[in-house]
């Protein structure tokens, strides 16, 4: 057998074993249970933040609001906000939230992925945007944007604005101020 064989054998005997993983729209009675989960993660600083800043003044994308199941168990939760960059519609990845009993099975990650590739189906939407750690989201198509061009309502650790762009160019070119969806 070869190394590549064995490693394909692995991962799918790892796999079964794995609880099955289902990914759906949030749901009004998800409310309290992502509430708590965000109170969890992110602690009461998170209304702080410049992502929770953004989501207030220009709302989430409620078809972008999506829950990661386990085994039909909610385990994680991600919202996406619609903002404009220099002119471009795009939309702000946060918060992404997974229980912490329930960390490392793929649930975050999925999460992303999906969320990202429904953002690129709207014609309009030219990137997604998000302040988190590069090992984390680099793997999951995310890039460095050129530090301190964009502009939040709130300080940011501008080594950690990432975007994933349906334009490769694109995380040199974002400049300017945060604002809202152009219709």
């Amino acid at each position: 057998m070869t190394i590549l064989e064995i490693a394909n054998t692995q991962q799918s005997a790892l796999a079964q074993n794995l609880p099955a993983l289902t990914i759906r729209k949030e749901v009004t009675s998800d409310a309290d249970w992502i509430e708590n989960l965000h109170d969890a993660c992110f602690g009461p600083g998170r209304f702080a933040r410049a992502a929770f800043r953004i989501r207030e003044r220009f709302g989430v994308d409620d078809q972008l609001s999506l829950v990661a199941e386990l085994d039909g168990e909610p385990v994680a939760t991600v919202k996406m906000s619609p903002i404009n960059v220099s002119d471009m519609n795009g939309y702000l990845l946060g918060p992404l939230a997974t229980d912490p009993t329930k960390r490392k099975l793929g649930a975050g990650k999925a999460l992303v992925r999906d969320v990202v590739q429904k953002a690129f189906e709207i014609p309009t939407c030219a990137f997604v945007l998000l302040v988190g750690d590069a090992p984390y989201y680099g793997p999951l198509g995310f890039e460095p944007t050129l530090p301190e061009r964009i502009e939040f309502p709130a300080p940011v650790d501008p080594a950690r604005v990432l975007v994933a762009a349906k334009d490769a160019t694109l995380s040199k070119r974002l400049n300017g101020p945060i604002s809202q969806w152009v219709v």
